[in-house]
């Protein structure tokens, strides 16, 4: 009876230590150190160990995509403070004892240079260092003065007079919200909500309720549409910047804000849009969205990142339905599948990411179909990499 006992006993211990090994569909059950979050967090740091010189050692400049991805890395500092020193020693090197910023010109009110921000919060947050809330008010400053259309929305650059493009949402909206609630400065909550309205009605489609790159108010770039200002298509990173700034604003938008229920009823809209051109072998969104049959497009990961982001987030907060949770899953998994590549020794690189795209300046950047097929493919891009660390980390993958 006693050996009966020790081998059924056995025999229950083998199964249950089985049965905490398996991994079902895309909920894996791993280790911390099996993470994709920290697997492309150590990947990153240990070919770059310094984001200023992140890729391209020439391009020394206070950048919204290098704090973008350390924004996401810092996120993991829970679990090594090394991840938040990597984010930490970028904004450090620029911002300096007095609360000047190395390269940094209000004068030439670039919005993209206002998404760094939301790191010095952090930072003055961490520390309490004066030099931080110097910085802070400084971008807060460029937003006071920063040129607008005449409908009222912020321009994207001074050199791109009564433009406002999608990318632009998410580069200052976020940290403006984030200042309204910490610093109780109320007032930047209607305009960070203003600012997603108006551009979601000057560049919705009705046909498809997807949003085109950028809207001219003047109508006199030969890229806009002369009845309506719209550029001609649909990018897939300018909706993944505009669906993140949503997500990421409702952090801190008080629950009893007149827009709140309106920026997630958009949300809703832009992801249902999105699910009917989402590449149903894959999961993942080609570089212009709408266009995946024709030659030359291809599928990208920024832009498929951020909708897994988008996804994943949007249904844990409970803005979004849950079933976009399994898409997330699905996206990531993907992503894994199609565009990652693991060496032996550690290296992960992401590839199919667009290095950039823009609208005029000098060469002219039309908005074509052509134009946005072939500009360049970046491995381990900023704006793809940090996504899908953010993906990762909402998906506890």
């Amino acid at each position: 009876m006693k050996v009966i006992t020790i081998l059924s006993l056995s025999v229950i211990l083998l199964f249950s230590g089985c049965q905490t090994k398996t991994k079902t569909d895309s909920t894996n059950v791993e280790s911390s150190a099996e993470k994709w979050s920290l697997k492309m967090a150590d990947a990153v740091m240990r070919d770059n160990d310094s984001l200023v010189y992140y890729l391209n050692p020439k391009k020394v400049k206070w950048e919204y995509d290098f704090a973008f991805l350390g924004q996401a890395i810092d996120r993991l500092g829970n679990i090594d403070p090394k991840y938040s020193k990597y984010m930490s020693d970028y904004i450090d090197y620029f911002v300096q004892e007095d609360g000047s910023v190395k390269t940094y010109k209000k004068s030439i009110y670039n919005i993209d240079r206002i998404n760094p921000g939301k790191n010095v919060i952090t930072l003055y947050k961490r520390t309490g260092e004066e030099k931080y809330k110097k910085v802070i008010d400084q971008l807060v400053q460029q937003m006071k003065e920063h040129p607008k259309t005449n409908s009222g929305g912020f321009w994207h650059k001074k050199v791109y007079p009564y433009q406002m493009w999608l990318d632009g949402i998410y580069m200052a909206s976020p940290f403006l919200a984030q200042y309204a609630k910490e610093f109780n400065e109320p007032e930047w909550f209607d305009v960070v909500t203003f600012q997603i309205k108006l551009i979601y009605n000057k560049t919705k489609d009705e046909e498809t309720g997807l949003m085109y790159h950028a809207w001219d108010e003047s109508k006199e770039q030969s890229w806009s549409n002369p009845e309506t200002g719209q550029s001609p298509h649909f990018w897939s990173r300018a909706m993944g910047w505009y669906t993140m700034a949503i997500v990421d604003v409702l952090d801190y938008l008080p629950e009893n804000h007149a827009d709140r229920d309106t920026l997630i009823q958009i949300l809703n809209n832009t992801c249902e849009a999105l699910l009917k051109v989402r590449d149903k072998e894959t999961g993942l969104w080609y570089q212009v969205l709408d266009q995946g049959n024709r030659e030359g497009n291809y599928l990208e990961g920024s832009g498929s990142s951020m909708f897994a982001y988008v996804f994943a987030k949007g249904a844990n907060k409970g803005y979004l339905d849950s079933k976009y949770r399994t898409y997330a899953e699905e996206t990531f998994d993907g992503i894994i599948n199609h565009l990652i590549t693991e060496y032996p020794d550690g290296r992960i690189e992401m590839k199919d990411i667009c290095g950039g795209c823009g609208l005029g300046g000098n060469p002219y950047r039309d908005g074509s179909f052509e134009y946005y097929i072939t500009e360049k493919k970046v491995i381990n891009d900023t704006k793809g990499v940090a996504p899908f660390i953010l993906t990762a980390l909402e998906l506890d993958r």
